[in-house]
């Protein structure tokens, strides 16, 4: 009974995971006209991309490999993007070539914001 508790908390992190790397994927989309919320985004942005490419592990990560330990699952190591997504949605693929197109992704939504500023300050 415990066992599925924290694989139940394991797989609720792990959606949170997604939410939020999708999140970081296409928040630029939600975000027009709302300021404050594009501030979120960006600062998001800045996190996944200095997640990717520095050795910070993630506190999703950490919290998802402790609710799974807690269930008698070996953890998986490494980041949650080569965990998860290398491994279903793009096998094979080497890790460089995975961060590189996060980061790219990170920055095209950065110069989304970059051009969304310069246009609000010319009009102003």
């Amino acid at each position: 009974m415990k066992s599925g508790f924290y694989l139940a908390m394991a797989d609720g992190v792990l959606v949170v995971h997604l939410a939020f790397i999708a999140w970081v994927i296409f928040g630029a989309f939600f975000t027009r006209g709302r300021s404050w919320l594009a501030w979120v985004h960006v600062t998001t942005i800045i996190y996944g991309i200095i997640a990717e490419t520095t050795p910070l592990v993630c506190p999703l990560t950490l919290a998802e490999n402790w609710c799974e330990a807690r269930a008698g699952v070996l953890p998986y190591r490494g980041p949650f993007l080569l965990h998860c997504l290398d491994t279903t949605v793009y096998p094979h693929v080497p890790v460089a070539l995975l961060v590189a197109v996060a980061v790219a992704v990170c920055v095209l939504n950065l110069s989304i914001y970059i051009r969304r500023f310069l246009k609000h300050a010319s009009l102003g």
